[in-house]
C-alpha cells in the first residue's frame, strides 16, 4: 500500500515536484483565458517545470509578506494558471487555504470567512471589491494579495510579488508537516445546513490522490478535464495535464456543452471530473448531435446520484471499454466507495427504479465502512453493537486515511459527527447518509439522514421512494418531504417534469404517478403529487435538491 494510504506525513505539493521531474516539458495546466481575435478560446499553458518554478516564486513571495506557516488564506480565485499556482505555493510555505465555493452565496460566503477568521486573504479584483464593500473578514484580515488589477484597496499585487522575487533562487524548501498539522480547510455545500469547515491534514490529501489513482488507474502523462476547482488539483498531483475549460465551475448548470466537447477533442483529454448536471448537459446535446468523445477513458461525477438515464446518454458518446464513475464520498471523506457505468445500466438502475436504493458500489480499499442505527444524537465511543444486519437501513460511518477529524472551531457539529474508536484507534465519520449493504457487499445509498420521512406508520426513506417514480418517462426528478397536516406527518412527492412534458394533464400525470407508486410496499401511501417549475438545487454541483425549500413550499400548498 503507498505511504500515504498507510498515514506517513508529507507535504501534498511534493507530488507536484515529482512530476516535474519524470516530466518536466509534460503540459501541468492549460487554461482557458478568453478568445483569440478569431473567435477560437485561447488557453495560456504552464508545464510541469514551470508550474514547480512558479509556485517556487510565489512560495517566496508569499512568505516574505507574511503569509507562512500556519496562517489561514482565504483563496478566492477561480481555476485559472494563477489558482494552480498560489494553491501550491501556500501548501509549500505551510499557510492554510481556506477554500469556500462562491457558489454558496454571498450570505454563505460572508459567515464561512467569519468563521473561518483568516488572516490574509487572496483574490480577484471582484472577490476585493466584495471583500471591502461586504465587510468580509474584516475583523481578521491583515495581508491583502491581488490577483489582478488592485482598485481602491491597499495591500500587496500577485504581479508585484512576482517581480519582487524573480530574481532569486528557483528554489524553494517546502515545509514537512508534522502528523495532523493542518493543510486547508474546505467549506462543504451546506445543502443540509450551514456549510461547515472540514479541516484536511497533507496526510488526507496524500491518501487521497493514492486512491484516486489505484481506483480508476490513472496514469502520469493523461489529460485531465477539470470542471470542479478543488477536484482540479488533483489532476497535477497524479501527473496528468489538466485542462480548464472555458465555463463559469460555480454554474455548471450553465455550462455550454460545446466548450466541453471542443476541448475533449482539441486537448485529447483522457479523463473528466464533472457534476452530474454537467454530465446531464454534455450528454444530452452528445445526443442531439451524435457525437463521439473516443479518446475518453473514463469520466468522473460525483456530487448526488446520477440518474441512469444521464448515464446512459453519456456513456453513448464513449468508446467501448471506458465508462462513467460515480464515486461516493463527501466534502469529510472522498472517495468511500464507486461503481462504473457498466454495472449501473446492466444491472442496478432496474433495481432502483423498483426503490431499492442507488448502488454506489463496493466499499475503496483501505476504507471501513459500517451501517450503524439510526440516530440524531452524539455517539461517543464506537461499540459493534452499533451495527446493523445487512439488507437493512441505517446510517452510514467510515473509517479512512483520508476522512478528515473535525471540523474548523465547530466542537458541537465534530461530536455529532465522529465517533471514537477506542479499542482500535481512529475514528468513524457518520456521512450523514443512510444506506445498506447487499449480500455481495455492495453500498446502496437511500438519501440524506435529515431527509427521512417519518409517518404515524413507518419511516419513508428520500431515495428508494424517488427511484420509483424517477422512472417516469415525463419526470425528470423527484424529491420525497414531510408536511404537517393535522396533528401527523403527511408523505408528500414534489415533482418537476421533463422540459417537454410541462404541458401535459397534472390529473393525468398525477393518477400515472399514484399507479406506479402503488406498485411498492414502500410507495404506496404516498397519495400527494405537486408539480414544481425547478427545484431549488445547491450552487456547487447543481443536483442536490433543497428538500427543506420544498417542504415548506409544499406546505404552503396544501393550506
Amino acid at each position: 500500500m503507498p505511504e500515504a494510504v498507510r498515514g506517513k506525513p508529507g507535504n501534498i505539493a511534493a507530488h507536484l515536484a515529482q512530476m516535474a521531474q519524470l516530466q518536466p516539458q509534460q503540459p501541468a495546466v492549460i487554461c482557458a483565458r478568453g478568445r483569440e481575435s478569431q473567435g477560437d478560446v485561447a488557453y495560456e499553458h504552464l508545464s510541469f517545470s514551470e508550474l514547480e518554478e512558479e509556485s517556487n516564486l510565489l512560495a517566496r513571495g508569499l512568505e516574505g509578506i507574511g503569509i507562512r506557516r500556519g496562517v489561514r488564506t482565504a483563496l478566492m480565485v477561480p481555476p485559472s494558471v494563477d489558482f494552480f499556482t498560489l494553491t501550491f505555493a501556500l501548501f509549500k510555505v505551510g499557510a492554510v487555504p481556506v477554500l469556500i465555493d462562491p457558489g454558496i452565496g454571498l450570505a454563505n460566503l460572508r459567515d464561512c470567512l467569519a468563521h473561518a477568521q483568516p488572516a490574509a486573504f487572496i483574490g480577484i479584483s471582484k472577490a476585493h471589491a466584495a471583500r471591502v464593500l461586504l465587510g468580509w473578514a474584516r475583523a481578521s484580515v491583515r495581508i491583502n494579495v491581488t490577483a489582478g488589477a488592485r482598485w481602491f484597496w491597499g495591500g500587496h499585487t500577485l504581479s508585484g510579488l512576482r517581480r519582487q522575487t524573480a530574481a532569486a533562487s528557483q528554489t524553494f524548501v517546502a515545509i514537512e508537516p508534522e502528523a495532523d498539522e493542518t493543510a486547508a480547510i474546505l467549506f462543504t455545500s451546506g445543502s443540509t445546513g450551514a456549510p461547515k469547515g472540514a479541516v484536511y491534514t497533507h496526510e488526507m490529501f496524500g491518501a487521497q490522490v493514492e486512491h484516486i489513482r489505484q481506483l480508476y488507474g490513472i496514469e502520469p502523462g493523461e489529460t485531465d478535464l477539470a470542471t470542479f476547482p478543488l477536484f482540479a488539483l488533483f489532476g497535477p498531483a497524479l501527473g496528468m495535464s489538466t485542462v480548464v475549460p472555458e465555463m463559469d465551475a460555480s454554474r455548471p448548470a450553465k455550462v455550454d456543452p460545446e466548450n466541453i466537447v471542443s476541448a475533449i477533442r482539441k486537448f485529447g483529454v483522457t479523463n473528466m471530473f464533472g457534476s452530474p448536471v454537467l454530465i446531464d448537459r454534455v450528454g444530452r446535446h452528445g445526443e442531439k448531435h451524435k457525437l463521439k468523445l473516443p479518446t475518453l477513458r473514463r469520466a468522473i461525477s460525483a456530487g448526488a446520484p446520477v440518474p441512469a438515464k444521464v448515464l446512459e446518454r453519456f456513456a453513448a458518446m464513449l468508446s467501448p471499454g471506458a465508462q462513467i464513475f460515480t464515486p461516493y464520498g463527501a466534502t469529510e471523506c472522498l472517495p468511500v466507495a464507486s461503481i462504473g457505468s457498466g454495472e449501473i445500466l446492466d444491472e442496478t438502475r432496474h433495481r432502483t427504479d423498483a426503490g431499492e436504493g442507488v448502488c454506489v458500489g463496493p466499499v475503496v480499499p483501505g476504507v471501513v465502512a459500517k451501517i450503524i442505527r439510526i440516530s440524531d444524537a452524539p455517539v461517543e465511543t464506537w461499540s459493534d453493537d452499533l451495527q446493523l444486519p445487512a439488507g437493512e437501513i441505517g446510517e452510514i460511518a467510515v473509517k479512512a486515511a483520508h476522512a478528515s477529524r473535525s471540523y474548523f472551531n465547530l466542537p458541537a457539529a465534530t461530536a455529532l459527527a465522529k465517533i471514537e474508536d477506542a479499542a482500535n484507534g481512529g475514528f468513524y465519520h457518520r456521512m450523514g447518509d443512510v444506506g445498506y449493504f447487499d449480500r455481495r457487499g455492495r453500498l446502496w445509498f437511500c438519501g440524506r439522514k435529515a431527509h427521512r420521512v417519518v409517518t404515524r406508520d413507518k419511516t419513508l426513506f428520500s431515495i428508494p421512494c424517488e427511484g420509483v417514480f424517477n422512472a417516469h418517462p415525463k419526470v425528470y426528478r423527484c424529491a420525497l418531504v414531510g408536511v404537517e397536516k393535522n396533528g401527523t406527518t403527511e408523505p408528500v412527492l414534489c415533482v418537476e417534469l421533463e422540459a417537454a412534458a410541462r404541458g401535459d394533464s397534472p390529473e393525468t400525470l398525477r393518477e400515472e404517478l399514484r399507479r406506479l407508486g402503488a406498485g411498492h410496499a414502500h410507495t404506496r401511501d404516498i397519495k400527494t403529487f405537486l408539480f414544481h417549475p425547478a427545484f431549488p438545487v445547491d450552487v456547487r454541483h447543481n443536483a442536490k435538491i433543497f428538500r427543506e425549500k420544498l417542504a415548506v413550499w409544499a406546505a404552503g400548498r396544501l393550506r
